[in-house]
């Protein structure tokens, strides 16, 4: 916990660019909400309102005003989002101006949820770009005063961030920014994840080129990337990111089943076997989905909980629902369903073939399967 004391700049741990603050109950629970949803942010709230899972979750907590947190927030982070009124942050962040060259962006959210004001170091600062994307990603109203303001292209260190996606690494953030920038030729290539993310009414650069595969954006020769995948570059490719970011969809999901009472520790071990064998990126798993018998299974809640994934559990009916090519009248005996993993986890992902047929390894059996983005998902 951080104790806030006057004349004291607190100790923080910066894991993300930005910085998410909440000071009443019904901000915390939206900033809970909106950390999943924009995964770029660390949340910081009051400890009156602790919930038991702050320490998993990397959610760090606060005794005293919050005045007293925001000079170290200033320091560190690249924007700060504050679900705070309005003339509250501004007076609370008017002894911390430097100039609009060094301020990070500062964004305010009202406690509904409603709206995203941009506040400060709106060109800049990147607080306009940061606004429009947070509120995408939270399904607000951005709120952009200055008057020339005009969205002109794609934001490299957000890019997807109202999806979920994220950056394999920060390394290339402000070389490829640059190229987008200054209108250089930059490649697109996505192999999966959202196809919407063009969000203006307008046709898009023509120094923004989309391939439909890494080797023809390297015959390209283009200045920069972004690349959009789930799966481990190989060897032959890693050239386009020279100056390149990758960016990982949620687009996994992974079908579980397990022995009552396997610990988490190995049901994830299980999982970070797999998906290195299938060369599969961990930042790029969506959910975990089960059959609604292992709803309370405290080494699903606990895995799920520690990555922020979606777990969402099936009755037999559900699962049976979707065409297995192995029914197993064992697994039926004693759960009602002909299947578990396999049929979770294509039902989720709303997909006709299955990435991992079911695997089992020592208490977990595990099947894999790539979300369909061509329709929602269930």
């Amino acid at each position: 916990m951080i104790s806030l004391r006057e004349g004291e700049i607190p100790i923080i741990v910066k894991r993300k660019p930005y910085a998410l603050v909440a000071i009443t109950k019904h901000g915390v629970a939206h900033a809970r909400s909106y950390a999943e949803k924009f995964p770029y942010a660390d949340l910081y709230y009051m400890k009156k309102f602790e919930q038991g899972d702050e320490e998993t979750r990397h959610i760090q907590l606060f005794d005293g005003t919050v005045r007293l947190l925001l000079p170290a927030l200033f320091q560190q982070y690249k924007g700060i989002i504050c679900i705070i009124s309005l003339g509250a942050v501004v007076r609370m962040i008017a002894p911390l101006l430097i100039d609009k060259k060094k301020d990070p962006a500062v964004l305010v959210v009202d406690d509904k949820g409603q709206y995203v004001v941009s506040v400060l170091s709106g060109h800049i600062g990147g607080a306009n770009a940061l606004t429009h994307e947070f509120a995408n990603a939270i399904g607000a109203a951005p709120v952009v005063t200055t008057a020339s303001d005009v969205q002109k292209t794609i934001p490299v260190d957000l890019f997807g961030a109202q999806f979920g996606w994220v950056w394999d690494s920060e390394e290339k953030l402000t070389p490829v920014s640059a190229s987008v920038v200054n209108e250089e030729h930059v490649a697109i290539v996505q192999e999966t994840g959202e196809k919407n993310w063009w969000m203006y009414d307008r046709s898009m650069p023509d120094h923004l080129k989309i391939y439909p595969t890494i080797n023809e954006a390297i015959m390209a020769k283009p200045k920069a990337a972004l690349l959009i995948t789930d799966r481990l570059v190989e060897a032959h490719e890693e050239s386009l990111l020279e100056n390149g970011v990758m960016y990982r969809p949620k687009s996994i999901v992974l079908g579980i089943g397990c022995n009552r009472g396997t610990a988490m520790a190995e049901i994830e071990q299980v999982i970070d076997e797999t998906l290195a064998e299938l060369c599969l990126s961990k930042k790029s798993v969506k959910a975990v989905a089960t059959i609604d018998l292992k709803r309370n299974e405290t080494g699903l809640l606990e895995l799920t909980a520690k990555h922020n994934w979606t777990f969402v559990t099936y009755t037999p009916d559900q699962l049976n629902e979707i065409p297995m090519q192995n029914p197993s009248e064992t697994v039926f005996k004693y759960t009602g369903a002909y299947g578990v993993s396999e049929p979770a986890a294509l039902r989720y992902a709303n997909a006709k073939e299955l990435l991992l047929k079911k695997k089992k390894s020592g208490n977990v059996t595990i099947s894999i399967a790539r979300v369909n983005f061509e329709e929602e998902v269930k």
